[in-house]
């Protein structure tokens, strides 16, 4: 008996001994040895990834076109957003980025000849300028330019005159008849600061394509508005009364309701030069560095008190150190990146709440949508430092989703992190953003030949992962300030002789990364006179914010800035013409609205923000 026992544990031994070499001997032929990811894996990743593309794509256009977006399990389509073939539009620039001539071609000349705006639908304006009109116009501006290798002949910028229609119809969502810096059409009273803020890249590209300036216009006056509401902290809240002005949610936070608003004033000054949104920016984001940084997680707290109220990480954080990398914050970035990540490995995706008290999915927050987040931060900071471990991430990021997100058509929603379920639904952003930032994040450790790592030129991502690039038609400023000492502490000012090749400041942010400098890329053209140190944002730009009366505490109440009224001087190759002493400035919610009629507005009024007077004005900067 004795020996019997004995054999059994001797095989017993062999065979685990067996099963355990045989892993081992697979693990390594499929690419996942514990050295990390090399050139020939990466390889092998980026293909596989590119099939994950074509398995979703095609099953969207074989059981989903031309509704909106694909069921995965059904194999069915839906119109989700306003039967616009929303997952085609939302696809184009991957196509694009992958080499697919001939679906690029064909994608782009359906939709000229068959996409239409003048129907009656009801339709957020937030998701249909990200998706569609971000879409339409990264689209053109691959299709109409042979430096970008995607040149199509026969091509007449039909999606620009598709793009220019769809927002002409979306301006009316910026008049209100007292808040009038509110993005809203009068169906909803509440709005969230990042549908307000996360309009400024498309509308502003629109703008410098099609020379009409009041795209630009209203988008920054968006932004101009929900920052005039922020509180002495420099915080902004998540959601906001557009008849009232008033802060309905006043929690301040980096992720749901907030998070693009942060990523477009950096991105808007990367891409346009416009120092303005610089400033803003800097402001905000020390700001929140000081108050939401918890390091190296990042929570919520109240927006005039600073008082923690959430402490969640909820998944849409998961883009902040992707921004930091672009700001040149490399070190937070790394430390927060490795901390999200960490959730991801705990479940296989992050849920779209995680408690930081309870270290434990947030109730009511167990669901995975396919989130690009954390991937797009993955590839920048592979980017920026070349660590493999982020190489590491990416197979990690592959296996989920292959292994737990992919349905007979498609990849589905998992609506319960902990038990893997899926949900019959795909996003149209999987397809524009996820795999995206996945074949890149690869295709960069293999040979970086793609559009935007070796291409013609630099590119922004917008928020949906659309291609926007940094062309002279884009990005040269057309017009900057000149300060004849209005603003200057006596015998502070400094004359300096006209210089084209003056540079606009850094974003001094800590530890800069060399990687994208495109700060240092815009040189700063015409007069520039009566430099003088240290101005704030408002005295630069001859504007008074006004800031709440009130706040929770008295020990974060800060006097106001005195401002004396000076003269600005645009200087400009467009014509100036006066602007009335006041103007009010618009800004917008994430609206619910009708796009049935076309339509513009061009003149908004209020008094939230107040233009001093002797101001002379670009057309390009205001409305007219």
């Amino acid at each position: 008996m004795i020996l019997m026992e004995s054999n059994k544990l001797r095989w017993g031994l062999c065979y685990a001994i067996f099963i355990s070499l045989t892993l081992s001997s697979l693990v390594r032929d499929l690419g996942v040895s514990a050295e990390g990811v090399n050139p020939r894996e990466a390889k092998q990743l980026r293909d596989e990834v590119r099939e994950m593309f074509y398995h979703a794509f095609d099953g969207y256009m074989n059981n989903a076109f031309p509704l909106d977006e694909l069921r995965p399990l059904s194999c069915q389509g839906e119109d989700t957003l306003g039967g616009y073939a929303l997952t085609l539009i939302d696809s184009l620039d991957t196509l694009a980025l992958l080499g697919d001539r001939e679906r690029f071609t064909s994608s782009v000349q359906w939709i000229g000849k068959n996409l239409q705006f003048n129907i009656n639908k009801t339709v957020s304006v937030f998701e249909t300028t990200i998706r569609v009109l971000g879409g339409l116009l990264s689209a053109h501006l691959i299709a109409s330019d042979y430096a970008t290798g995607m040149r199509i002949p026969s091509y007449d910028n039909e999606l620009l005159v598709l793009a220019e229609d769809l927002a002409r119809r979306m301006l009316p969502a910026f008049d209100t008849p007292t808040v009038a810096f509110f993005f809203f059409l009068f169906l909803f009273q509440i709005t969230s600061t990042a549908g307000g803020g996360t309009l400024t890249l498309e509308f502003g590209v629109l703008s410098r394509l099609t020379n009409d300036p009041v795209f630009e216009q209203v988008a920054k006056n968006a932004v101009r508005g929900l920052w005039a509401r922020r509180s002495t902290l420099d915080l902004v809240g998540a959601h906001i009364n557009v008849f009232t002005g008033e802060w309905t949610q006043k929690d301040a936070g980096i992720g749901t309701s907030i998070d693009s608003f942060y990523e477009y004033l950096l991105k808007a000054y990367i891409l346009f030069g416009d120092e303005e949104y610089l400033y803003i920016f800097q402001e905000a984001y020390g700001s929140a560095m000081h108050h939401l940084h918890k390091d190296p997680w990042y929570v919520e707290v109240n927006m005039d008190s600073g008082a923690i109220v959430w402490p969640v990480f909820n998944s849409l954080q998961a883009f902040w150190p992707g921004l930091q990398v672009l700001a040149g914050d490399v070190d937070p970035a790394i430390r927060t990146h490795t901390a999200f990540f960490s959730v991801w490995k705990r479940y296989g995706f992050t849920p779209e709440g995680f408690n930081l008290a309870t270290l434990s999915v947030q109730y009511g927050q167990k669901s995975y949508p396919l989130r690009p987040e954390l991937i797009e931060s993955t590839y920048w900071l592979y980017k920026a430092t070349r660590d493999p471990r982020y190489l590491d991430a990416g197979r990690d990021f592959v296996a989920s989703l292959q292994y737990g997100a992919k349905c007979p058509c498609g990849y589905c929603h998992i609506t319960d992190v902990e038990l893997h379920k899926q949900e019959d639904h795909m996003e149209s952003f999987f397809l524009a953003e996820t795999v995206k930032y996945l074949w890149l994040l690869f295709d960069l450790a293999v040979d970086s030949d793609n559009l935007v790592d070796n291409g013609p030129y630099k590119y922004i991502f917008s928020t949906e992962g659309h291609l926007l690039p940094l062309t002279p038609q884009i990005s040269l400023a057309r017009e900057h300030c000149s300060y004849f000492g209005g603003y200057c502490p006596r015998n502070a000012t400094k004359f300096e002789q006209s210089n084209d090749d003056h540079q606009v400041p850094e974003i001094e942010l800590g530890h800069h990364s060399n990687i994208y400098p495109y700060h240092e890329s815009f040189p700063v053209t015409g007069l520039i006179k009566g430099l003088c140190p240290r101005l704030s944002h408002a005295q630069k730009y001859g504007l008074s914010y006004v800031l709440p009366e009130k706040t929770e505490r008295e020990d974060v109440k800060r006097p106001k800035p005195v401002i004396t009224s000076r003269s600005i001087v645009l200087v400009s190759d467009q014509t100036v013409e006066k602007r009335p002493q006041e103007e009010g400035f618009t800004s917008e919610s994430e609206p619910i609205m009708s796009i049935s009629g076309g339509g513009s507005s061009s003149d908004q009024t209020g008094q939230e923000l107040t233009l001093l007077e002797s101001e002379t004005d670009d057309k390009r900067v205001y409305s007219s």
